[in-house]
């Protein structure tokens, strides 16, 4: 009798039956068909290993293939799979082939698409630009960045648009300064020499500590706080500006950031508070002037005044107009309410790039300092240099006015601190620091009685006297801003070791 597997038609070496369709199978065969379906291929009827029965048989002797009964035969049939290897080999390295040059031209493609992109989007940038610079032209009407609760408006990308168009000093404006500069020599008159009562005496500044530190207002990716400034009207309100390209709006009652301010494109060196509005002002080596919006937290105005870094900033005393320097040697003025320049001067014969900028209290006249150590006292309305200050070696780091408007504070890369009397014209005093000592902020306090220096340390002097009364070097980098709270109730810093620290007693 002779067996057959019911699935492989050929004999099998150990043969099974199945009880639910009384066939025969080759063991091998049938469990592996079980373990894939669990049922009997002949009926569908469930069906599992244990249910087999074995049957016993001689072993069976397989009758040989015919065509494997000789050795050329056998030696044809492996020619025959080793050609069938190799065809099979040189198909699959031709679809490797044609992948590579698949990718190659999908990536390609994909280069190509994003330069593409990347020139329209640099044209969108540009027409936006000339739209802004064409619409003043054209008679419209200027988007406003002031008050701060009515922004400017913005192009089709979301950017406040940008106006550099000169306008000129016209007699209405010349008057408008004449008249608050009229109003403020009246009050300084009234108050003359007073102090107010709730200063703080010098004994007892000399006691100020540290009292907190705040390094997480900027990324620590690019470590370093550039500029500060208080609010006027609120000293509680700190303004930063950092080599992360962000200006940070903090509160130091509240402890926590009010506002961070995205925008430039470089390290923000200059920033400065309005003193009644909730506007910012900051300015950086991109170029660009950025007036924000603290409660929007947005940008509602970028003022393009100069054609390299901004170096420096003032606020003159109206709130209205803005005063900056710039390394393309010119300085600037212009008007925060419609973004205009309305005058750019530049000292031709001197030819030499400007390192800072501050208006006189009466904001009728203000300095700047240069990169080759002159400091130059300009006339706003007749846009003149009116006066000279040589005597620094190095650039003009810093410039500060005093209060009652009769003293100019100036620092430079020479480790010195000069006074100069405006109603002589000279040099005064001169404060010799440590060797090596770098000048990077100056600040006289509200009343002018005290005098802060910030750099390789933070020193306060007592004016007239022009003894310190107080030295800090809590900061582990460079400080790059120092001010002063309310009455000196408070002192505050910022430096490149990226933290904002707050001294009182």
């Amino acid at each position: 009798m002779s067996l057959v597997c019911a699935i492989s038609n050929e004999v099998p070496e150990h043969p099974c039956v199945s009880p639910v369709s009384s066939q025969v199978f080759e063991r091998r065969l049938i469990e592996k068909y079980i373990a894939e379906n669990g049922t009997d291929p002949m009926n569908g009827q469930p069906l599992s290993e244990e249910q087999l029965v074995d049957i016993k048989v001689s072993h069976p002797i397989r009758p040989k293939a015919p065509s494997a009964t000789s050795i050329p035969a056998i030696l044809k049939s492996l020619q025959d799979e080793w050609d069938a290897v190799m065809l099979h080999s040189f198909t699959l390295r031709q679809q490797l082939q044609t992948t590579r040059q698949e990718l190659s031209h999908a990536l390609y493609q994909h280069d190509a698409a994003c330069r593409v992109i990347a020139r329209l989007t640099k044209e969108v940038t540009a027409a936006r630009e000339a739209l802004a610079t064409l619409k003043p032209q054209a008679g419209l009407v200027a988007p406003q960045a002031l008050p701060a609760s009515q922004p400017a408006a913005v192009g089709s990308g979301g950017e406040p648009m940008e106006i550099s168009e000169q306008v000129g000093m016209t007699p209405e404006i010349i008057q408008k300064l004449q008249d608050k500069a009229t109003i403020l020599t009246t009050e300084r008159k009234k108050r003359g020499k007073t102090v107010p009562e709730e200063l703080v005496r010098s004994e007892d500044l000399s006691k100020y500590r540290q009292v907190a530190s705040h390094a997480g207002l900027h990324s620590a990716s690019v470590p370093g706080i550039l500029a500060l400034d208080l609010c006027p009207s609120d000293t509680n309100k700190v303004l930063t500006g950092g080599a992360d390209k962000n200006v940070v709006v903090f509160d130091k009652s509240e402890e926590q950031i009010v506002a961070t301010l995205k925008g430039h494109t470089k390290k923000v060196t200059s920033v400065i508070y309005h003193p009644s509005q909730s506007v910012v002002f900051s300015a950086s080596p991109d170029s660009t002037i950025r007036v924000w919006s603290v409660a929007g937290g947005n940008c509602v105005q970028v003022v393009r005044a100069h054609e390299a870094g901004v170096t420096g900033l003032s606020l003159h005393a109206t709130g209205d107009y803005l005063l900056s320097s710039s390394e393309d040697q010119y300085w600037a003025f212009s008007d925060i309410e419609t973004g205009r320049v309305l005058t750019k001067v530049t000292d031709e014969s001197a030819g030499c790039a400007l390192t800072c900028a501050q208006f006189h209290p009466d904001g009728l006249i203000f300095g700047t300092g240069t990169a080759d150590s002159q400091i130059k006292i300009w006339d706003l309305k007749e846009r003149t240099n009116v006066a000279n200050f040589p005597g620094h070696s190095g650039p003009v780091t810093s410039i500060a006015f005093s209060e009652n408007g009769y003293y100019l504070a100036t620092g430079a890369q020479d480790s010195s601190l000069k006074l100069w009397d405006l109603r002589k014209l000279k040099n005064f005093k001169t404060i010799t620091l440590d060797n090596n000592y770098e000048v990077k902020s100056l600040v006289f306090d509200q009343s002018g009685t005290y005098l802060a220096v910030g750099g390789s340390d933070i020193r306060v002097y007592i004016c007239k006297q022009w003894s310190e009364v107080l030295n800090f070097t809590n900061h582990s980098g460079l400080v790059t801003g120092v001010a002063f709270g309310e009455n000196a109730q408070f002192l505050t810093s910022a430096g490149m070791d990226r933290s904002l620290k707050f001294y009182s007693l």
